[in-house]
């Protein structure tokens, strides 16, 4: 059996022998080869072994999606299915896409069941590089640098977390999953036999003992585990498993792959509203040149608050302090939510407060319930760690109680995205990333993590990477300060990320105060959107450089980011409408190999026919806005 994308470059191949295996061809090369498929029950069914069709149909679908927002105002989905029934009780569903392949198991068996396993397989012909984000076990908050290696380097004890890269010199894969519910997240790692390049999912068991650990108990760490996956209804769909192929490194950067096998939207969206914040945990409250002793106190979070309305940012995140992190109905006595929260909303500011995860989870109805009550717009729940059932459960669980009250909600120390934010638009952004907050206590991160980032973790949704550090650093100059923190790379390397990172919820990390000494900066960050009516990727390669463009209504923005390595960038412009645009380019200052923190502000008038030149210094960048001339 096989089944062509719409274009005709995908060709997936189905073959039945004792199992069920696919393979998958790009432009006319194998790109993976046959490859197994199947899942166990406690009670000896095996889908997927010794396969009988009892029926097979196909159809094509070619639709638009309106997004509540995203890359894009609206996404094009468009694939061939082939939807096999087996006997057994089960269907195995494939599509195929112009740019990548994904499968899943339905069940159709009208009882509760136990998985003990499945069998998910990526099968290569050759030693391919690998752009893998290594984690120790399945208690991660998916916060490490990549690493890069060949699949035969892979060692047996190593769990790599999605999305992994291979990243070949013809084509790029990226491996993934998409629509998880009520069933844990996946894994891959290379088994002991170094004769085959395969790559093999690995699952985290059911939770059964559990104890408060890890940085201050805000953890439950996991102590005991059954002998089966999850348990669920027999009559369900199991996650989608995603391979998303790509002929360039950048056209990964713009996948709408999960996003478009995601269940649609269950909720009302018009009251959900992404905006940018001013962020008081990563600058440590520091203000300067106030009559008030900063901290977690009224008098902070006014000036927050204030200074979020004068530059027409949406949101204030009170974020660890505002209450004891074990009992969310007990307020700090340095502040007064309500209050704040009403001074606020006179300025059409909302407030998001920060909590640990498993004592909301514990206080759930109680707390949501009075931070309703209160007015609060949102919640960033912290600390989760991991994707098991029990994990994966709790984010869909609270995406609908915080979507009951209208409130929208930030998942930090997280699993990767996979599409959720679908079917919940209320969840508007997670972390499941290394971001700025490593800066305050590690010295590990580097300009070239924050691009292999692009091509990387954000494949799966937004991410919230926290940018916008005023204190800047060159190659080897860095050091870490947790009350005054740098960032790695130039000042204009962290202003492209609000472009080039998609982070409907994004922050300015730094201080009020340390934006009000450049208003040129703050001009910039308070007109720069985070929802998109449309993007376009325009060059890069994973962990050296990217360049793209992204537009809403008239108005087209560019984001550039450099490894360390200096270089200069052509951009083509014909992607613009016609008639002229007046161009805002924030690019690094001619001394910034020197000092980081120099930059230039230059304006032009540009075209569609303009090659535009941006020079990006080493751990550079540029961020370019572009209005239509009146």
């Amino acid at each position: 059996m096989q089944l062509y994308s719409p274009s005709k470059n995908i060709q997936l191949r189905v073959q039945l022998t004792d199992k069920i295996y696919y393979a998958v061809d790009f432009q006319g090369q194998n790109v993976m080869w046959f490859s197994p498929l199947s899942l166990t029950l406690a009670d000896g069914t095996v889908f997927g072994a010794h396969p009988k069709i009892l029926n097979q149909s196909e159809q094509k679908i070619k639709e638009t999606i309106e997004t509540a927002w995203g890359i894009r105002s609206h996404v094009l989905n468009d694939y061939a299915e082939l939807v096999l029934e087996m006997e057994g009780g089960y269907s195995v569903i494939f599509r195929v896409y112009d740019d990548g392949v994904a499968y899943r198991f339905r069940s159709h068996l009208d009882r509760t069941i136990k998985v003990t396993e499945e069998e998910v397989a990526f099968r290569f012909l050759e030693d391919h590089p690998l752009v893998a984000h290594v984690v120790g076990d399945f208690q991660t908050s998916y916060e490490k640098l990549y690493t890069k290696y060949r699949i035969s380097e892979v060692v047996e004890e190593e769990f790599i977390s999605l999305p992994l890269v291979v990243d070949t010199p013809t084509y790029k894969l990226a491996i993934t999953e998409a629509d998880l519910y009520d069933y844990p997240g996946m894994y891959l790692r290379k088994l002991g036999n170094n004769n085959r390049f395969t790559m093999d999912g690995i699952f985290p068991a059911y939770p059964t003992k559990w104890e408060r650990g890890g940085l201050c108990q805000f953890n439950l760490r996991v102590t005991e585990r059954a002998s089966y996956l999850a348990e669920s209804q027999g009559k369900r769909d199991f996650p989608w498993r995603v391979l998303i192929v790509a002929e360039e490194d950048h056209e990964l950067a713009d996948s709408d792959m999960v996003y478009k096998l995601s269940r649609p939207s269950v909720i009302e969206t018009a009251w959900i509203k992404p905006g940018k914040v001013a962020w008081d945990w990563f600058n440590d409250w520091n203000l300067t040149g106030v009559d008030f002793e900063t901290g977690v106190n009224n008098q902070t979070y006014k000036f927050y608050i204030d200074f979020a309305a004068q530059n027409g940012l949406e949101y204030v995140i009170m974020d660890e302090g505002w209450s004891d992190v074990f009992d969310l109905l007990l307020q700090k006595p340095t502040v007064d939510v309500p209050h704040l929260v009403q001074y606020a909303r006179k300025q059409n500011v909302g407030i998001v407060l920060w909590c640990v995860w498993h004592t909301l989870d514990r206080q759930m109805q109680a707390a949501l319930d009075q931070f309703e009550e209160w007015g609060v717009v949102g919640v960033k729940v912290d600390f989760i760690d991991r994707d098991d059932q029990i994990a994966i459960d709790f984010y869909e669980r609270l995406a609908r109680e915080t979507a009951k009250r209208k409130l929208l909600l930030n998942i930090h120390g997280c699993s990767k995205p996979t599409g959720l934010h679908r079917t919940y638009p209320n969840v508007i952004n997670y972390e499941g990333v290394r971001g700025n907050e490593y800066n305050k206590f590690d010295k590990d991160e580097n300009p070239g993590h924050n691009v292999d980032i692009v091509f990387t973790r954000m494949i799966a949704g937004p991410m919230d990477y926290t940018p916008g550090s005023m204190r800047n650093s060159t190659k080897g100059k860095f050091f870490t300060d947790f009350s005054n923190p740098m960032s790695h790379g130039t000042r204009c390397h962290q202003l492209g990320m609000y472009v080039v990172y998609y982070s409907p919820m994004q922050m300015l990390c730094d201080t009020p105060t340390a934006y009000q000494a450049y208003p040129d900066i703050l001009e910039f960050l308070s007109e720069v959107p985070v929802s998109w009516d449309e993007t376009v990727t325009l060059d890069g390669k994973i962990g050296e450089y990217v360049i793209l463009a992204r537009r809403k209504g008239t108005d087209w923005y560019l984001g550039a980011l450099t490894d360390w390595s200096e270089r200069e960038l052509e951009v083509d412009l014909s992607f613009l409408a016609n008639g002229s645009y007046e161009a805002r380019i924030y690019a690094d200052g001619v001394n910034a190999n020197r000092h980081a923190e120099d930059y230039r502000v230059l304006e032009k008038v540009v075209s569609s026919k303009t090659k535009l030149k941006l020079i990006l210094k080493s751990g550079g960048g540029a961020a370019v806005q572009l209005k239509a001339a009146k």
